[in-house]
């Protein structure tokens, strides 16, 4: 059986653990956009199994090959689209590639480059496993002018390149709605299981929402976000680690620090003030569980971010 827990951060650790090159994938901005063809020399290539913390945008304009999401197989074939959240487990298959693009990005990414309620314009974000889509000529070589775009952005030095690649792929998600998403309201699909995970994570983010804006000054526990489902706390922690590959406390431990790392980007507010927006108590207690999930202090976070933007 193939292990079903192997978290991956970004493309970057995902390339360098399959011994990919490295040079196209740099993740420390959140964001990467890469064509495929320039990364898989030897075909045929399977990966390791893997989840990934990331979101992804596949564009295939030539390739063929095989996606597993989860339970799911999926045949890759030209002029199909692929999306894919943050927790699925997956393995891919390329059997031949002459133009595939492919983009990843954080949700930090999307919360400062995108918009701030960036589920509210693009609900099918928070879906669980998205069916590949197949474009017309038409619709596709639309697509490929914006992806095309956004390459170019990425690979230039304008000081600007993020707010631009950030308004870009606004343009990219309306398109990919007005294709495919409609009508989509990711609450109404799939089985039990995916319903609890989906609803899990619109309260996940509903939540910190009311936190931010001060609606609200108190953390949730696990139990609260059970109750908001009426189900039992053990059975809810067993769908979504089982579905997900992360427990619940992890989901919230990460949906912390997101929002933390948006917030102190603010220049007016102080780091006391981003604790009790998040519903710390104690600004002290806020900075030890930063640095215990970022290895950096809130200080040193806000002082790198603004130290890289001058």
């Amino acid at each position: 059986m193939l292990p079903k827990n192997i978290q991956i951060k970004d493309l970057h650790e995902l390339y360098e653990a399959m011994g990919l090159p490295l040079n196209e994938v740099d993740s420390s901005s959140g964001f990467t956009i890469h064509y495929l063809q320039q990364t898989f020399k030897e075909l045929p290539f399977k990966s390791i199994p893997f989840r990934p913390n990331y979101f992804s945008f596949l564009f295939i304009k030539n390739a063929f090959g095989k996606y597993i999401i989860d339970d799911k197989t999926f045949e890759v074939t030209p002029h199909t689209v692929y999306f894919t959240n943050p927790g699925n487990f997956r393995i891919f298959e390329w059997h031949e590639i002459t133009d595939a693009c492919l983009i990843t990005f954080h949700e930090s990414y999307l919360k400062e480059f995108v918009h701030a309620k960036v589920y509210d314009h693009f609900s099918f974000l928070l879906t669980e496993t998205v069916e590949p889509r197949t474009l017309t000529d038409e619709q596709f070589q639309l697509t490929e002018r914006l992806y095309h775009l956004i390459h170019e952005q990425h690979l230039g030095d304008s000081p600007y390149k993020n707010r631009i690649i950030g308004s870009l792929t606004v343009t990219l998600l309306l398109i990919i709605k007005e294709y495919f998403f409609q009508d989509y309201d990711p609450l109404n699909e799939g089985n039990r299981s995916s319903e609890i995970v989906k609803t899990f994570k619109r309260n996940l983010e509903l939540h910190y929402r009311e936190l931010v804006t001060g609606k609200t000054e108190h953390q949730l526990r696990v139990q609260d976000y059970a109750d908001m489902q009426y189900l039992h706390v053990n059975y809810l922690s067993r769908v979504i680690s089982s579905k997900t590959g992360k427990s619940i406390s992890t989901w919230i431990s990460e949906k912390t620090i997101t929002e933390a790392k948006v917030l102190l980007q603010n220049a007016e507010l102080s780091i006391k003030e981003v604790a009790n927006r998040l519903g710390f108590l104690e600004s002290a207690h806020f900075s030890n569980y930063f640095k215990k999930h970022t290895s950096l202090s809130p200080a040193s976070y806000k002082k790198q971010h603004f130290n890289t933007k001058s």
